[in-house]
């Protein structure tokens, strides 16, 4: 096994994306999974911050639509839709919206509880157990 340094790992190409069938839009879409970075933004706006300046509750206002505007790309893979366009997006169909979101998901790393845990809401968040380096 090959030990990686820096420039080996800032270098390696690791993002995963798959063309999705959306045959009630007429066609294909790609999804790419969330960058470390990109999946944090996410995750923080699901969270509702309270005046105290600690997380109070989950927003899953459009949350269908967030996912599906920060991983659905091109062919050129840059984003077909912006943070302003997420309420357009999130008129078209929940199902497809779904479909599209548990593909994000899964390339992204997300779990069903990561917002939650983001949020300091699970258990183990909670007791500070982990078992992530």
């Amino acid at each position: 096994m090959t030990l990686l340094n820096k420039d080996a790992i800032l270098s390696a190409d690791d993002r995963q994306w798959e063309d999705v069938e959306v045959p009630e839009w007429g066609g294909t879409v790609r999804v790419l999974g969330l960058s470390g970075t990109e999946r944090n933004a996410y995750q923080s706006s699901l969270i509702v911050i309270g005046s105290n300046g600690k997380p109070q509750r989950v927003n899953l206002e459009d949350q269908l639509a967030k996912l599906a505007s920060r991983t659905l790309v091109g062919e050129d893979f840059e984003r077909l839709f912006t943070d302003k366009e997420v309420k357009a997006l999130g008129k078209k169909n929940g199902r497809v919206l779904e479909r599209i979101a548990k593909v994000a998901q899964r390339l992204s790393g997300l779990s069903e509880d990561a917002v939650e845990d983001a949020a300091g809401n699970s258990a183990a968040a909670q007791s500070g157990a982990s078992t992530s380096a």
